[in-house]
């Protein structure tokens, strides 16, 4: 495990080659430390890339501003996902990455659905958990089938389920394989979660070279 800057602040753990490595997107109030076990628990070998958000709110680390609960600031949004990107091009080349799987939880989350709609060639897919709607009017770029997890609660007292099926089907209109579970949960994350994260980055995540 090391700890590095780059353009973020971020923890940086060594895995095999022919797995995707995975870039973890923690939620408010996270930091760079804060998805390393979930990673390593969902992706058993493989590489982990956890950048610390680099905006504070209360003291409280995100990866964009927002101006409310469940209101973004869309103008900080589009040059954090920029420099987000920008931050991973940096790791991929430091580290030899091949393009990762974000897996990103509630404000981790948005960022990752705003990086594939914004920045697509960054990711190889996503896992988002607990996301929301990133863009009043989103790009739609051609995501040529690349794979989506979706986990949303029914009981969110954040995120409607109408906001998250909206995102689902941003994403599937781009073309991207969206798998959308609504799960009887709320905002935070359950062990049965983990299981599903797990099955489904054994089942769908191609292994990858750099």
């Amino acid at each position: 495990m090391t700890t590095e800057t780059l353009s973020f602040r971020h923890r940086f753990a060594p895995g095999e080659a022919a797995l995707s490595p995975l870039l973890l997107l923690h939620g408010t109030g996270g930091d760079e430390d804060d998805l390393l076990p979930l990673g390593r628990a969902v992706a058993p070998g493989a590489a982990l890339l956890s950048p610390r958000g680099q905006v504070s709110e209360n003291g409280a680390p995100r990866f964009f501003r927002r101006l409310a609960e469940g209101v973004f600031d869309e103008d900080d949004l589009r040059r954090r996902t920029d420099g987000l990107a920008d931050f991973v091009g940096e790791a991929r080349e430091r580290y030899g990455l091949a393009a990762p799987l974000a897996l990103g939880f509630s404000n981790g989350a948005n960022i990752a659905a705003a990086t594939l709609l914004q920045r697509p060639e960054t990711l190889a897919g996503t896992v988002l958990i607990r996301p929301m709607v990133p863009f009043a009017v989103p790009p739609f770029p051609a995501l040529a089938g690349k794979p989506v997890l979706m986990l949303s609660g029914i009981m969110d007292p954040i995120v409607p389920v109408e906001n998250a099926r909206r995102l689902a089907e941003q994403l599937t209109a781009a073309g991207a394989a969206v798998t959308h579970r609504i799960l009887p949960a709320g905002h935070g994350l359950s062990q049965a979660e983990i299981g599903l994260v797990a099955a489904w980055l054994r089942d769908t995540a191609r292994p990858a070279a750099a």
